[in-house]
């Protein structure tokens, strides 16, 4: 195993002086920090068995196989696992992504063992109970089928799949209700002998507890645990952004909003533009009063209940998006309303105004989003996952302030084509 050593906090902020990084003997990173201002711990992280491993008739494998893993195992029925976690207030779960399955908890520090031996034991030995799979799977129907009357849950949908088309990413992690039908048992057994495994997972704890204390529990956990039948995540294929325009709607009777999701790709996190992409996006969709588009479209012109534009970047090509939800009638005025205000920004940019309101708006909120065990906890997931570095933190005020209009205006003009939206719309 591994380590570097971590002496105690001295800076309001995580970095290389206070976050211990280490890396076990199975290939699993731990990454922890101390903080005895609280006498909580909170434990989080993830590993490779997203999505991306589901065959195209059982969408939603690698989703229902999570959420089934504290159904039951060889030491602990569900009602055993469950009153472990009330009975010293403890929490645990479990949630499914594209690339990735993760966990997190949270538990007084004296109980810290406990809960790592119950992730230890989800992770390692579930069993499937028939009975307890079926309930989840009737769960997850009834999820779906409210998922299907959401005007801005298809909207989204419809999106992924006019953006990416031809890729995994055009794919909903829960599936189907035809594909939800297709998992049996065996399929969530075989899914978590081959895909759960050590390879890829990082676990993060922050709170009252000694960092080496804490990676050393971990060890105790799960250091022994191999999987040799484990495959390395597949590769994602390219992404070709659209040449023209796309546009599509998703009628549900009988609802009296229409949700609008339209724009286009968007960096990666690690791209070095993401900061100017993320600024420029506080700009054009969030700050204030939901930035420019709502005051156009919301504000001055009334026609839209909510209007805001959001930046969704991970390990593969991200969206930058218009949201909005509007009366039918005011459907086209909207979109057209939108669409001018995407062709001012990437024509004109942000004033220096703007660009330093959002700016300090970035480095104000910085703390306050890391004052939890939680938020560090998933701040040290960041840093692992992006490859930011262990001083990231300690750098963002400086790489904030670094970002110029120009740059805004370039990343703009990168990824935001006015005449190539995508637009999908959902609703009557």
């Amino acid at each position: 195993m591994k380590t570097n050593p971590s002496p105690s906090p001295s800076h309001s902020l995580p970095g290389s002086d206070d976050i211990t990084r280490a890396v076990l003997d199975n290939g699993i990173v731990v990454l922890a920090r101390a903080n005895f201002n609280s006498p909580s711990v909170y434990l989080s992280g993830y590993f490779s068995a997203g999505s991306l491993f589901d065959p195209h008739e059982k969408l939603g494998l690698a989703s229902f196989t999570a959420s089934a893993l504290m159904r039951g195992t060889q030491k602990r029925d569900f009602q055993e696992i469950y009153d472990a976690l009330e009975s010293v207030a403890a929490h645990l779960g479990f949630s499914t992504s594209v690339h990735s399955s993760g966990f997190s908890g949270r538990a007084l520090a004296e109980d810290l063992p406990l809960l790592l031996d119950l992730l230890s034991d989800t992770l390692r030995e579930p069993l499937f109970p028939e009975t307890q799979v079926e309930r989840l799977r009737a769960q997850i129907l009834t999820g779906l089928a409210i998922r299907a009357q959401d005007t801005s849950e298809m909207a989204r949908l419809v999106f992924d799949e006019l953006l990416y088309a031809d890729h995994p990413y055009a794919r909903p992690e829960d599936g189907f209700p035809e594909t939800i039908q297709n998992i049996t048992v065996n399929d969530l057994i075989q899914f978590h002998r081959i895909h759960y495994g050590p390879r890829g997972m990082v676990i993060t704890i922050v709170g009252a507890v000694e960092p080496q204390q804490a990676v050393e529990q971990v060890r105790q956990a799960l250091g022994g645990w191999q999987n040799p039948l484990q495959p390395e995540p597949p590769p994602l294929p390219p992404f070709c952004p659209p040449d023209k325009p796309r546009r599509r709607h998703h009628a549900i009777p009988g609802k009296s909003q229409v949700d609008i999701d339209m724009g286009g790709s968007g960096p990666m996190r690690r791209d070095p533009d993401y900061l100017a992409a993320a600024l420029g996006n506080s700009v054009l969709g969030q700050f204030g009063l939901m930035g420019r588009i709502g005051d156009i479209v919301r504000e001055r012109s009334g026609l839209a209940y909510y209007a805001y534009s959001s930046l969704n970047a991970g390990l593969g090509p991200g969206t930058w998006d218009v949201c909005a939800g509007v009366n039918p009638s005011n459907l086209e005025k909207a979109v057209d309303l939108i669409r001018g205000e995407l062709i001012r920004f990437v024509t004109e940019g942000v004033t220096e105004q703007e660009l330093a309101d959002s700016q300090a708006n970035f480095i104000g909120r910085l703390p306050l989003s890391l004052e939890s065990n939680a938020g560090v906890a998933n701040a040290l997931l960041s840093i692992e996952r992006y490859g930011l570095g262990l001083d990231y933190y300690r750098e963002y005020a400086g790489l904030v302030q670094a970002v110029t209009p120009e740059d805004v205006l370039a990343v703009a003009r990168k990824f935001i084509d006015p005449e190539r939206l995508v637009i999908a719309t959902a609703g009557p």
